[in-house]
């Protein structure tokens, strides 16, 4: 079986989108090494994302470049999974499966679906959900220099518990990206 990632590229401040999920801002993030983002995308099987992420990027869908109008630049091919509490809104889109159901069921199906390949979070607020349920096995992280001050944080949780992570893997090849692999400590 392959792991529960959750990444992303965010802000030097911490948002992993501007407001109204803003994504023009990334042209700031130091392209990955040659293959770096095929190879990456070449281990995720299943992607989970948000109703709030996938209803932005249609809107945008005119304004966005070929880095952020698809997973991984247009790298990445397999299954979508949209967690959504109106799956029939999204009926029409053979490109995705929408999901009515927690975390703890998604990533199930995601794991199947995936087999030894990966299943990759790619929404703030669905992450915030696995790591509740200790679901997520590692956290990608790449660093974009640029302040956005405004938009979606990458974890905002008042009250929430603290998680400690252990850096396994530095992309050295982007240095300007900061990219850094992390797993959860003591787990």
């Amino acid at each position: 079986m392959g792991k529960v990632a959750w990444g992303f590229t965010c802000s030097i401040d911490g948002f992993i989108a501007g407001p109204g999920h803003d994504m023009s801002w990334m042209s700031a993030a130091e392209p990955l090494a040659d293959g770096t983002t095929e190879r990456m995308a070449g281990e995720v099987a299943v992607i989970i994302s948000g109703r709030a992420g996938y209803d932005a990027a249609k809107a945008q869908q005119d304004e966005r470049d070929e880095t952020t109008s698809e997973a991984y630049g247009g790298a990445w091919s397999g299954t979508e999974f949209i967690l959504t509490h109106r799956p029939e809104e999204l009926a029409d889109d053979p490109a995705v499966i929408p999901l009515n159901c927690d975390i703890v069921e998604a990533i199930r199906r995601a794991q199947e679906v995936a087999g030894d390949r990966d299943v990759q979070i790619i929404s703030a607020d669905i992450a915030r959900q696995a790591l509740e349920h200790d679901l997520i096995d590692e956290l990608q992280v790449f660093v974009a220099p640029v302040f956005l001050g405004d938009g979606v944080r990458i974890f905002d949780v008042p009250g929430g518990r603290r998680i400690d992570w252990e850096l396994v893997e530095i992309f050295t090849d982007s240095p300007r990206t900061f990219g850094r692999i992390y797993r959860p400590k003591n787990r």
